[in-house]
Formats: structure tokens, sequence, C-alpha cells
């Protein structure tokens, strides 16, 4: 049993079974849907100073987990996001690398060889692989499947797994289920020397139909052991908004307050421009506070993001905008 799920059964007072998760999750303070959307409204009208602007964007840089998830991904494909990755801007060698690339199971070996000696911690410079999981997206597969997937992906060098909850298990109730297999698809990030790889829980928000239920399956990722809770696969609309993204750093926040543990946050999917990264940037540092910008406690999932910040960068530079063709096409 890992420290965090010792806490949550201390949480719980009791074994994490569909009645005792039931009476937690359902005993939670529900959401005023107005006031959280009136408090992400607000914080997404926040400005920052000029002479800021250029250290937030290479901060929403550090944040990214530049990612291609589609089916006709190729080792080829996997390469040149790794060498976007190492060099997001080849101009200009100040511009800092991203956290990670975010692939799927089988493009982890590729992604790793591509790497070399920049493969690692992100906080000390380096990038991370991470890779999708159990199903992703939709999550339908049976556990040994999802336990198998995971522990595939570990072993081929992924430093941090996206798995995705059993939406229709929360949807009907069976709470139990859903805190199982995260517990389990925790253990089978398990490495031959004791480590774990990271665990990204993704809720994928867009069907969990209301903020309570964003709120509850939060908290029950957080309780069975996960290490990120994530928006969304980004295969479903809506998928990151600033309200839910606020809704989940508030829970973050909450289970900092009674454990003292740091869970991080990561919205996925609709993200596009700096502007409105900016925003959750503002969002993250007003909720959580501002420890939380670093790689291990907040993560920007993205494919076109990068482009944007690169484009506002460069004007930040030279006063004006370049083409389109300033950056690479994904």
């Amino acid at each position: 049993m890992t420290t965090l799920q010792g806490r949550a059964l201390e949480l719980l007072g009791g074994d994490p079974d569909d009645a005792t998760l039931r009476r937690y999750l359902h005993g939670l303070p529900g959401v005023d849907a107005v006031g959280l959307e009136q408090r992400a409204a607000d914080l997404g009208t926040r400005s920052i100073k000029t002479t800021s602007k250029a250290w937030a964007l290479d901060k929403i840089i550090e944040l990214i987990d530049l990612t291609t998830l589609e089916g006709s991904d190729t080792p080829g494909k996997v390469r040149s996001l790794v060498a976007k990755a190492l060099r997001p801007d080849a101009a200009d060698p100040s511009c800092p690398r991203v956290a990670a690339v975010c692939v799927y199971g089988d493009m982890v070996p590729f992604a790793v060889e591509a790497l070399g000696a920049a493969h690692g911690d992100p906080d000390d410079g380096l990038i991370s692989v991470a890779a999708v999981a159990t199903a992703f997206p939709s999550g339908r597969s049976s556990l040994q499947i999802k336990l198998a997937d995971t522990a595939e992906a570990v072993a081929h060098g992924a430093d941090e797994i996206d798995m995705v909850i059993d939406r229709g298990a929360f949807l009907s109730g069976r709470y139990g289920l859903v805190f199982d297999q995260i517990a389990q698809v925790k253990q089978a990030c398990r490495r031959e020397d004791g480590t774990y790889a990271s665990l990204k829980v993704i809720l994928e928000t867009g069907e969990l139909t209301t903020y309570d239920n964003i709120k509850r399956a939060s908290w029950l990722a957080i309780l069975a052991g996960g290490d990120f809770i994530k928006t969304s696969t980004g295969k479903v609309q809506p998928a990151a908004t600033l309200p839910t993204t606020l809704l989940m750093l508030e829970v973050v926040r909450d289970w900092h307050r009674a454990t003292g543990e740091k869970i991080g946050v990561k919205p996925a999917g609709g993200i596009r421009t700096s502007k409105d990264a900016i925003k959750y940037l503002v969002t993250v540092a007003e909720t959580v506070g501002e420890e939380w910008l670093q790689p291990h406690l907040f993560r920007y999932g993205a494919s076109s993001l990068l482009n944007d910040v690169l484009l506002q960068r460069q004007k930040l530079g030279t006063g004006h905008y370049t083409g389109a063709d300033y950056v690479t096409i994904d």
C-alpha cells in the first residue's frame, strides 16, 4: 500500500468499497456552479505586465507535455516530436525545453531512443516520456489488459503513465471498482528498482457532465493514489476549461491542507493560444500558489499550443509577428 492510499483509508474511515466511497464522496460540499464560473472568469481577466510576459511564455513551454496521439503515428513522427521538444525554436538556443513528450505506449521506445541523454526529470531540465495507457481514450478493456498496457510502457522507459478512468463505472456509482483500478494501475507503474512512474489519472471531464461529478472523481483519483489529476484525453469535447481546472486545483489545495501531500494537475485538450495558457498560470498561482508552477505539479497537455507560444515569444524579441512558417507544422 502506498503512503497516499494509507492516508486515503484514514480519511475514509474504512475500506474503499462502494458504500464507504459513496458516503465520503457524496458528503463533500456541493459545487456552486455560478460561483465557480465567476471565479474562473475573474481570474481569466487578470493581466500580467509586459516585463512578466517573457517569463510567462518560457514557463508555459517548460510545463508542456508535447503530444501526438493519432492512429497514424509513426516512429518518424515521434522522432520529429522529440526534436521539437529538445529545440522548440531552432533559431534561438535560449528557448527552454518542454517538460515531456506524450505518446502511445508502443511509441515509447522510439521516444526514449531519440531523447538519449536528454531523457530524464524535467525539474532538472531534461525531458520525460509520458505514455497513455489503460485502453486510452475509451478505457474500455479488462483490468488485465490495462495493467499489462501500463507495465509494458513502464518497462520500455515511460516515466509517466496517463491512464483513463472507467467513466461508465463512475457514473453508475461503482466507485469501489474505479478506486481499485486506479490503485492497481499505480502498482503496475512500479519499476524493477522499486521506484514508480508518475501516474496521471484522466477524468474525461467532458463526459462527467456536472461539476459535482468532476469534484468527486478528482477526490477519488487522489484517494486511490494518483500523482496527477488530468482533465481530458483531448478526444472528447469539451476538454480542458478554466472552471473545471480551477475546481480540480481547489481539490488539490484541499487535499494538501488535509494531508500535506502535493498532487499535480494537468489540463489537456483545447488550450491552443498563449493568451489562454497564461490564464491557467494565473489560476494556478492564485489557487494553490506559485510553487505549483513546476513540471512535477502542473502540465499542459498540448500539441498546437507550443507553436503559438513560440510566435508570441518571437514577437517580444523582434517587435513584430513572424510568418506561420516560422514554426514547424505539427
